[in-house]
């Protein structure tokens, strides 16, 4: 259970492998209106910052991406007081210069999950955040920056397709997804991204490339053995990307993604029923008083 010492500034999602990235970690469970994180929350510091790290598919990879339970992952990061999110995902590439081993650091996404819930409103509140830029520029470019400077291959744009899974693509899904223009596939991102902007969070991703899904005829098609041998050397670079991006964070400042909902509130003040007003009030305190 959360008591009020329990603080972070910055939260980190991603896979097991991170779990050494804090000094001093300890567990932390979090309630949720919308139920149960996918796991504790490990909250320590990488230098003097506070920060809180949680396991997408929980600890031992029990969750598929279609049952994460995206909005009580985000909520809690709000709760904790986390203003900054950075995801690393595994990706399969969709284009020949995206090598496996390589980072991508997209900057668009395009949803093809279905049924996955991906907003905290509703229940008699209205709000349409904007989503044009998925990303936080300023976050993205300092994963750009610190990764380039530790030696890895970043890439600084691209268009993550979030697919449902939890099979790989067709070729014949492949092969459309590059001839619709997109660059990286993954399974998790799409959701996650939405609720942080709907809680005004600061949200990037390091896409690990980890195989060529399976558009390339002449090599065999991807397997889950490939992506997690790929995935465990990517960890390693991800883990010191975040350890050196982190300490250099200006988490004062002021950022677009930190107001999203100020102007995004469709239904009038008056109208939100009470309990809802108290459900999210998380999300839109500041903007509506209860």
């Amino acid at each position: 259970m959360a008591v009020i010492s329990d603080f972070a500034k910055v939260g980190v999602i991603g896979g097991s492998g991170f779990y050494e990235l804090l000094d001093n970690a300890r567990e932390v469970t979090i309630d949720t209106p919308f139920g149960p994180p996918s796991d504790a929350f490990f909250l320590g510091e990488i230098g003097a910052v506070p920060v809180a790290f949680l396991p997408r598919h929980g600890r031992g990879h029990r969750i598929l991406p279609s049952e994460v339970n995206y909005r009580a992952n985000i909520w809690g990061m709000k709760k904790l007081g986390v203003s900054h999110v950075l995801s690393a995902t595994a990706v399969g590439s969709l284009r020949e210069e995206l090598k496996p081993l390589d980072i991508v650091v997209p900057d668009q996404l395009f949803d093809r999950t279905k049924a996955r819930p991906s907003t905290f409103f509703g229940d008699g509140v209205v709000v349409h955040v904007g989503f044009a830029e998925p990303f936080c520029a300023a976050l993205s470019a300092s994963v750009v920056e610190h990764g380039r400077a530790l030696g890895a291959t970043v890439h600084g744009s691209g268009t993550y397709v979030c697919m449902e899974g939890p099979q790989f693509s067709t070729r014949a899904e492949s092969n459309a997804y590059r001839q619709m223009g997109f660059d990286i596939i993954g399974m998790t991102n799409l959701q996650e991204a939405k609720l942080a902007r709907e809680a005004e969070l600061c949200y990037a991703t390091m896409a690990l490339v980890t195989d060529y899904d399976c558009w390339r005829a002449s090599e065999e098609a991807v397997t889950i053995e490939q992506v997690l041998s790929t995935m465990r050397r990517n960890v390693e670079m991800a883990q010191a990307i975040v350890r050196a991006v982190v300490p250099a964070l200006d988490l004062d400042g002021d950022c677009a993604c930190r107001h999203a909902v100020e102007s995004a509130i469709v239904t009038a003040p008056d109208l939100i029923p009470q309990a809802t007003k108290e459900k999210l009030d998380l999300l839109i305190g500041r903007y509506v008083s209860k």
